[in-house]
């Protein structure tokens, strides 16, 4: 069965409970229910199909994507419908060929086959905990909905989820990693006892962003009630010089937050005072989805973006010394060592 949504719903709803083969049990006081145990430690995938259709924010192209099932193992792996008996896209650090903006990924043996602006819909995969999933697009870039990861989380949460037989692996980061820029911008990473945690801030020159911080665990509830809802942004003078080069021709006031000096353009305003700086944050639970898996770590970002973001993950994964693979078995893990 496939759910269509040609227009996204906009009220927030309760995340769904996954799926898992039925077994009466009760579960005592104080303790995680079986369901939930399984489902934070087995893999998942898609309980149903989803469709939505949107324009892409760069492109200007309208786009139909539609986010399929997958088997245990399979990973977040994009196909364009429109190219023809192309290569599969795996949604992968060492697969982004540029970070203008957007994070783009693309396969070594074709590299002109791209796909754009994946990380709001890897922001709401990360979330939602969606460790497989097969995206069918037919575009070059992935539809900008309202300029947030908020109508993805709702076609994730419309779709079901489903606990697969076998176990979730997670990269637990062993060693500090960090890179930086000249300007003072840099990303790292620290060893974490447990989960993912983020810190992000910023500091722009327009005084209606200024210097902003956020900081959070990466769960389901916390990505939907501080994030998933915070749109990207543009200066109004950046908007022309963008699209002279071939940027943002699918950008309007109803899909981004246009800054312009000491106020927006938008006439309703932002959602949340700090907007700017947890889009950011959210950006990054959607670049570092790219490792292949969640991670176990300590983020910090400083002015951080796509680029710092992707290049963090290369520096992470260029010794094995910095991070290992736990939850799944030894050849898994080999497996992972040798691709990155």
């Amino acid at each position: 069965m496939q759910i269509t949504a040609e227009i996204p719903y906009r009220t927030p709803i309760a995340p769904s409970t996954p799926s898992l083969p039925a077994r009466s049990s009760t579960a005592l006081p104080g303790r995680a229910s079986r369901a939930t145990r399984v489902a934070a430690s087995h893999q998942t995938t898609l309980n149903e199909a989803i469709t939505c259709v949107g324009t892409g924010l760069h492109s200007g192209a309208q786009v139909r994507m539609t986010l399929h099932p997958a088997e245990a193992g399979h990973g977040i792996v994009f196909r364009r419908t429109d190219c023809g008996d192309t290569p599969l896209i795996p949604a992968l650090y060492d697969h982004v060929v540029d970070t203008r903006l957007s994070t783009v990924i693309a396969h070594p043996d074709a590299p002109s086959i791209r796909v754009a602006t994946i990380e709001h819909l890897m922001a709401a995969l990360h979330a939602n905990r969606v460790d497989n999933a097969l995206i069918d697009i037919d575009g070059p870039e992935t539809p900008v909905l309202d300029g947030s990861a908020a109508e993805f989380d709702f076609l994730l949460q419309c779709a079901g989820s489903r606990v697969l037989d076998a176990p979730r692996a997670v990269i637990e980061i062993l060693r500090h990693v960090v890179v930086e820029e000249a300007n003072g911008a840099f990303a790292e990473l620290r060893p974490a006892r447990s989960g993912l945690a983020l810190a992000m801030s910023i500091d722009f020159d327009a005084s209606v962003i200024g210097q902003q911080r956020h900081a959070m665990p990466l769960t389901p509830e916390r990505f939907r009630q501080e994030v998933s809802f915070c749109r990207t942004f543009v200066d109004r003078q950046e908007i022309e010089a963008l699209r002279k080069i071939g940027l943002a021709r699918g950008g309007s006031l109803d899909n981004a937050i246009v800054v312009d000096g000491d106020g927006v353009l938008n006439p309703c305003g932002l959602r949340h005072p700090k907007e700017f700086v947890r889009h950011k944050l959210m950006d990054a639970v959607g670049d570092l989805y790219l490792a292949g898996h969640t991670l176990q770590a300590g983020f910090m970002g400083h002015k951080s973006g796509h680029g710092l973001n992707n290049r963090l993950l290369r520096a992470v994964f260029a010794s094995q010394e910095n991070w290992r693979l736990v939850g799944t078995d030894r050849a898994a893990a080999q497996t992972l060592a040798v691709s990155a």
